[in-house]
């Protein structure tokens, strides 16, 4: 199996934020290389322009990732392009097409199985960006300051023998507050999908990848490249999963490829459906 690209109906990723230190477009580039579909949705904050605005990066990774994209886009894949709040610049150009990229504020998804989703990124139904945006410009510093000690806590880690932890993750999953949050934001979005008549919801923006289904209404949210290197895929029949690129990256790369780059964790891939 080794080599061999995976096919789908369709791929979601969201919170790749590209132009920071914290994304990791090598393992998306892997990701990309080995995984195709009908239709992408990126479903916002692909690109951080919170960041860029403050200090320049970009490696040649970064741009290798908008390639990738648009080299989709040109051999006959639908790209939509949902905006986020770190990329909030590009809603000037709701239904423009770039590259063949659509850009949209939001879409619905109707399955292979004729269900209906609504594709949003999600912070419009987070309340610190609608009733403090200060406090969120706030948590973003102190989420940036948390991935830099991670950084440097699983170099440690690795010279000790050790894989790779998320810092980050574990505080968001440990501060009663985090996870109050999260429970919140996901069940506004359930809300959202039944008032609009949808069988469900795929967003982003918490970087918490999960599928779970409440009273008739499934939320999906693809995750994030930042701390799990996650995406949500449909296959041809309608049913959705949570691919974990850090631990299936071995099932499917060759030797050479893997040893270009060691997995950063050895945790066994979780896989959830949406019923």
């Amino acid at each position: 199996m080794q080599g061999k690209v995976r096919r789908y109906k369709s791929i979601f990723l969201s919170d790749i934020h590209l132009g920071t230190r914290g994304c990791n477009a090598d393992y998306l580039l892997e990701f990309i290389k080995y995984h195709d579909a009908d239709n992408f949705y990126l479903v916002g904050d692909i690109v951080d322009c919170w960041k860029l605005k403050k200090n320049w990066y970009w490696p040649q990774a970064h741009n290798d990732v908008v390639q990738k994209i648009l080299r989709k886009a040109r051999k006959g894949s639908r790209v939509i392009y949902i905006t986020g709040n770190h990329d909030e610049i590009f809603r000037d150009y709701f239904g423009i097409h770039f590259g063949g990229i659509e850009v949209a504020e939001e879409a619905v998804h109707i399955a292979a199985d004729g269900k209906k989703y609504l594709v949003m990124h999600g912070d419009a139904f987070d309340g610190v960006l609608l009733n403090a945006k200060w406090l969120a410009y706030l948590g973003d510093w102190a989420y940036e300051t948390c991935l830099k000690l991670n950084t440097v806590f699983n170099y440690c880690r690795r010279k000790l023998g050790f894989g790779y932890w998320s810092l980050s993750a574990y505080l968001k999953f440990k501060v009663k507050n985090a996870v109050q949050f999260i429970y919140d934001f996901e069940n506004l979005l359930i809300e959202e999908a039944r008032r609009r008549e949808v069988d469900g919801v795929i967003c982003g923006h918490i970087h918490h990848a999960e599928i779970r289904k409440m009273d008739g209404i499934v939320y999906m949210n693809d995750g994030d490249w930042v701390e799990s290197c996650t995406a949500l895929v449909e296959d041809k029949n309608g049913k959705f999963r949570i691919i974990d690129w850090v631990s299936e990256r071995e099932a499917i790369l060759t030797d050479e490829e893997l040893h270009k780059k060691k997995p950063r964790s050895k945790n066994k891939n979780k896989t959830v459906e949406a019923a």
